[in-house]
């Protein structure tokens, strides 16, 4: 694989320590700023709304910009957002630098996915997109974790620091390794636009947001959760989520792998898998082991939707790629913010600290009604329908015949490249 991934993977470490790293931070913020639990949680919802709107707004901002360029911008208003959460003396100024540096989280995944896909062969794309998606997930075995150990032990905005640091190491690498690519030259914004026109599109957007609003209903309060009620002190925090993060990380590439073979089945045995460990947490969150145990499995089950909600989006959002994959990172955030609101929500009215496991286990299951009836619809338009994934086996024989050597030129390639872009 092309050097170029790890400078995106790099990028992609950075932003995903600063998206998560405040949930082990919670009490140390509220108890320095003199805010509520709950109110330091919406730190998570700023920060997910932020990227909400973000993403669509800074992708088509740079449809006039080479992609390199964008990517660098896009580091540069990251470095600002966490200098000034690095600084901040107020809530209101860290809740300012939470939202700057989100605006940038969407179209950077957004963007960057086109750019490794366009750095590989056609059969080799979603594993080059899946390489630059490693950066998120290894900011939660070690990112987060050592995030959280710093908080606790120098102060939050040590942490802030750090991941500034993260952000100029990213854009440097960016600068240095990423060659340079033109912008979009096919179609324009307004194709971008037109395929949002498509109900399964919105379909597939409701199922990562659902999806992923049901796990940050729980995640969002994990620290909490862990200390407050399985009883674990403060400093075994920053451990939990080490088990967390190595479960989303399994559950990312056994879930990336499962999705290319049966793309719709994955998802919906994932989320179903999701809501029944969301259930199971709510008891087992009362004891230490069983609660470390679930949390490595909440982990997994969570990130093994991601792999096939990313596809299913781009599966049916063709000849968008830049623009629908940003979407898609705002329905992630979407879920985000909502599934945190709804936890803090739960919490603040005495339902208890393991309450948002219940709320999350309830998103999921909405998640997999929604992704059963976007099956269904795909097999009513099938004049003979033998298996729901026969949309990403054509759109892989379409990369294949879009690759290398083909007679169309990749940059403005053909629509199934531009999907799996």
């Amino acid at each position: 694989m092309p050097i170029a991934l790890l400078a995106l993977a790099l990028g992609a470490f950075g932003i995903g320590t600063t998206e998560f790293v405040i949930v082990g931070l919670l009490e140390e913020v509220a108890d320095d700023l003199s805010v509520s639990i709950p109110s330091a949680g919406l730190l998570v919802t700023g920060y997910a709304l932020g990227v909400v709107v973000g993403a669509p707004l800074m992708t088509a901002a740079g449809t006039r910009l080479p992609r390199k360029t964008m990517l660098a911008v896009l580091m540069a208003v990251f470095i600002l957002g966490n200098l000034l959460c690095a600084v901040a003396g107020s809530y209101a100024l860290l809740m300012t630098g939470r939202l700057v540096a989100a605006l940038t989280h969407g179209a950077f995944f957004g963007i960057g996915s086109v750019v490794a896909a366009n750095l590989v062969a056609p059969e080799r794309k979603a594993r080059a997109i899946s390489l630059m998606f490693i950066g998120l997930t290894v900011a939660n075995v070690l990112g987060v974790p050592m995030g959280t150990f710093l908080g606790q032990h120098f102060g939050w905005r040590s942490t802030f620091w750090v991941v500034t640091g993260l952000g100029v190491v990213g854009l440097l690498g960016i600068l240095a390794l990423v060659p340079p690519q033109p912008r979009e030259d096919s179609g324009g914004l307004r194709s971008e636009i037109a395929v949002f026109r498509r109900g399964q599109v919105w379909l597939a957007l409701a199922v990562t947001a659902l999806g992923f609003g049901a796990v940050f209903a729980s995640f969002t309060y994990i620290a909490p959760m862990m200390t407050k009620v399985a009883g674990f002190s403060d400093g075994a925090v920053s451990w939990l989520l080490v088990i967390f993060g190595v479960g989303l990380c399994l559950g990312n590439v056994v879930g990336g792998r499962l999705a290319d073979r049966a793309l719709m089945r994955t998802l919906s045995i994932a989320l179903a898998a999701l809501s029944v460990v969301l259930v199971i947490f709510v008891f087992t969150a009362h004891a230490q082991v069983p609660a470390a145990i679930t949390l490595g499995l909440f982990g997994a089950a969570g990130f093994a939707t991601v792999p096939a909600m990313q596809m299913r989006v781009l599966q049916k959002a063709d000849g968008a790629p830049a623009l629908a994959s940003a979407a898609n990172i705002a329905a992630f955030n979407l879920g985000n913010a909502v599934g945190a609101w709804l936890g803090g929500f739960a919490i603040d009215h005495d339902l208890g600290y393991t309450a948002p496991n219940w709320i999350g286990a309830l998103l999921a299951g909405g998640a997999l009604a929604v992704a059963v009836y976007s099956v269904r619809l795909d097999r009513r338009g099938r004049p003979a329908p033998q298996d729901q994934d026969r949309d990403q086996d054509r759109d892989q024989d379409r990369d294949r015949a879009s690759g290398p050597g083909a007679e169309q030129p990749q940059e403005s390639g053909a629509p199934a490249a531009q999907a799996h872009a």
